[in-house]
């Protein structure tokens, strides 16, 4: 005998958060030591990047690291992606045809 299933009720939902994009950003330290490491974090950090991590190159001599890569990264909106990729695409069909221009030019 099967018994009757109760209706679900429905919250209310929020709409889903817009699709973000990640953005990252490098910065290569080729002095690695705290006061340079310190700033670069404070640095980026107040300009709304979040630190991701830190990547050490050793030296094969020495246990001091001869360069540091400290990563970053903040979410970026997808809008402002796509318009500079739009951008870019409109910049290089201009570039096509500003090239055509001139080859059609220097046939005369």
């Amino acid at each position: 005998m099967s018994r009757a299933r109760k209706p679900r009720r429905r919250s209310p939902r929020r709409p889903p958060p817009g699709p973000a994009v990640l953005q990252y950003k490098v910065v290569e330290l080729s002095t690695v030591d705290e006061g340079s490491l310190e700033y670069a974090v404070n640095h980026w950090v107040e300009q709304g990047w979040s630190l991701e991590n830190v990547q050490f190159a050793m030296r094969e001599s020495s246990k001091r690291p001869a360069m540091a890569f400290v990563f970053f990264t903040r979410a970026g909106a997808v809008e402002a992606q796509a318009a500079a990729q739009g951008a870019g695409q409109a910049r290089s069909e201009d570039a096509w045809g500003r090239l055509a221009a001139l080859a059609a030019e220097g046939e005369d």
